[in-house]
């Protein structure tokens, strides 16, 4: 190694080392301290986005399969009537409505995903499904005006997403980063809007970090306990404010100190990443979905709907070929299509069921998922041949083959599928008419869910969160 290459290694790790000093203390100043003027109309326009697709996937969530249990069950729990589980005007104690808000959110695996870090570098996350519903019942909870609302999510979602990308997951070392990262967020949310204090936020932290975990095993055995990692984080942030709010002390640097959550779920931590132009760029999560499905299996699912909208048709296939990397076919969006006991579950997780449904239909969306056994789809589903033929960089990469009976043969290849803000976003009327459709899916009229997703557009400037939850009610 030459000389100059030696001081840049020593400069890099003096650089982490000194960050990771800082860690702590300087993510629990920006999430308490930093003013509302030091957060730009642009996160915050954001942050209203995000919200409002989330709403619209709780809406639809009420219609999962075994959800009326589930609410049954989270109202059956009892205890103070502090705030609301969404879609529903029951009130129950605000951990309890962030956990069942945060079920129903990914009950279609519909929400946005995809934490952006400062430079611009994205890693599998679903930071929002936690994030809304904490803010919404916290805020309820305590009778936080949409400004301050916003604000809290805005800096929880920052210093969520630096932290995915900056702790080197990775979707398939077995961790779940949504019941980890996740619940450092909500804990920095429901801090923030109980104003404990920068002190208060690190002892909370502490106590958080003791509730964390969660693996991806439910994601490939096609389980519904998936929906469940970002749950329980929602809970255990509330819970741990609650805890320091009576002056329950945690460890004493619960992020960055010796056991803390760098050593525990970071398997190549870059503290010097998660502090990078802090309090400058505001990150979060980066993509609104289009499809109600697993993001890796949206570059083919996009290039089957661009075939449809050419006017090919499942009917016109003899053979359906889908080429994507060698990685993506190995996972769990690569298995053989074989619908178990949760036949939604296996469609939103399968590169096969939502190629063919997208011929059919154009889209995938949760009415979809829930007619996964369809004997023409699922027979053809499970006829898709998976080609590991992309390089290994083109992992948002995916072509489409589709061998015609009359022997030709058409193809579309997707390089940037849609839903990212910076490639291929959604317009506002196309995440609009999502949340419409949402809504109409979960049996609200139109007139009401317009009603509702005006509401949510005019948060920053609402006294309280109290009418926006009144208009989602579906009971």
């Amino acid at each position: 190694m030459s000389a100059t290459a030696a001081d840049h290694c020593v400069t890099d790790d003096g650089a982490r080392v000194a960050a990771r000093a800082r860690l702590t203390a300087h993510l629990a100043a920006h999430v308490m301290d930093t003013q509302p003027e030091g957060i730009p109309a642009e996160a915050r326009e954001r942050a209203v986005v995000r919200l409002l697709d989330a709403l619209g996937c709780a809406l639809a969530g009420h219609r999962a399969p075994r959800g009326d249990r589930l609410l049954a069950l989270a109202r059956g729990w009892g205890g103070q009537p502090e705030a609301r589980i969404l879609g529903t005007s029951t009130a129950v104690p605000s951990r309890t409505a962030a956990w069942a808000g945060s079920v129903l959110t990914r009950s279609f695996d519909f929400e946005p995903v995809s934490a952006e870090g400062p430079g611009g570098e994205e890693v599998a996350a679903h930071i929002t499904g936690t994030t809304v519903p904490v803010a919404l019942a916290e805020a309820e909870r305590r009778g936080a005006g949409g400004a301050a609302l916003l604000d809290a999510l805005v800096l929880a979602d920052d210093i969520t997403a630096r932290l995915a990308v900056g702790s080197g997951f990775d979707v398939y070392s077995g961790q779940d980063n949504t019941g980890t990262v996740n619940g450092i967020g909500a804990t920095a949310l429901a801090a923030r809007l109980a104003g404990i204090g920068t002190d208060g936020l690190v002892d909370a932290w502490g106590i958080a970090v003791q509730q964390l975990g969660g693996s991806v095993a439910p994601i490939f055995d096609h389980a519904p306990a998936f929906r469940l990692p970002m749950a329980f984080a929602a809970q255990a942030g509330i819970t741990a404010v609650e805890l320091a709010g009576i002056g329950y002390r945690g460890e004493d640097d619960p992020l960055a100190g010796r056991f803390g959550f760098l050593d525990r779920f970071c398997s190549e931590p870059r503290p010097e990443v998660m502090l990078e132009r802090l309090g400058e760029v505001f990150c979060a999560d980066r993509v609104i979905k289009p499809f109600s499905s697993c993001r890796a299996s949206h570059p083919s699912l996009d290039a089957a709907a661009r075939l449809h909208a050419r006017g090919v048709r499942l009917d016109d296939a003899a053979r359906i070929r889908v080429h994507v990397t060698p990685r993506t076919a190995a996972g769990f969006v690569g298995a053989p299509w074989h619908p178990g006991r949760t036949p939604e579950v296996d469609a939103a997780f399968s590169l096969r069921f939502t190629a063919a449904a997208a011929l059919v239909h154009g889209t995938v969306r949760p009415e979809h998922l829930l007619t996964a056994a369809d004997p023409e789809i699922s027979a053809a589903a499970e006829a898709v041949e998976i080609v590991p033929s992309l390089a290994p960089r083109e992992y948002l990469t995916a072509e489409v083959e589709v061998l015609l009976h009359d022997g030709g043969t058409v193809r579309e290849r997707v390089e940037a599928p849609l839903g990212d803000r910076h490639h291929s976003p959604l317009t506002d009327a196309q995440v609009e008419a999502k949340f419409l459709a949402n809504a109409d899916f979960a049996g609200m009229s139109q007139s009401r869910a317009r009603r509702a997703l005006a509401l949510a557009r005019e948060l920053p400037g609402a006294a309280s969160v109290g009418p926006l939850l009144d208009s989602l009610a579906l009971d």
